[in-house]
């Protein structure tokens, strides 16, 4: 009995440990950031209403529909506010990444997306890897997004 308890408690500290170095450490405060900029991005909105917001809306669904990144399932993690593409929370806000990604991963997005060097990122696009049209359309539709005011 003493030892399943003590495994218990020595499992339990490296779960909670690998927990905190995974979504602290590793993502770092990205939640964070994102939740920061999906509030500013909705209160800006909310003042800046016009009265074309219906046809703004519709355009906004039938061309979402037809981005890559809807295509390939990035939004399944990804948002990307800047083009009003709600998605998941476990990745990153994408909006920023055209100019960011050299930054925090060190090398261009033209090579991070070929031949990412993150863990899970390497892991996604190993298994199922952008042709170079999807690539090429994947880095346009980040470029506008970061052009995005």
């Amino acid at each position: 009995m003493k030892k399943a308890l003590i495994s218990f408690v020595i499992f339990a500290v490296v779960g909670f440990g690998l927990g905190y170095f995974v979504f602290e450490v590793i993502m770092g405060d990205s939640g964070t950031t994102q939740a920061t900029q999906t509030q500013t991005k909705d209160t800006a909105s909310t003042s800046n209403q016009s009265t074309d917001t219906s046809s703004k809306a519709a355009t906004t669904v039938s061309a979402n529909q037809d981005n890559i990144i809807v295509k390939r399932g990035c939004i399944g993690c990804h948002s990307v506010s800047a083009l009003n593409l709600k998605g998941g929370q476990v990745g990153p806000d994408l909006s920023h990444a055209y100019v960011e990604v050299k930054d925090k991963h060190g090398i261009p997005i033209e090579q991070f997306l070929t031949k990412p060097n993150s863990a899970v990122m390497s892991g996604v696009l190993g298994s199922k890897p952008l042709t170079d049209a999807q690539r090429k359309e994947v880095i346009a539709t980040l470029k506008k997004a970061s052009e995005v005011k």
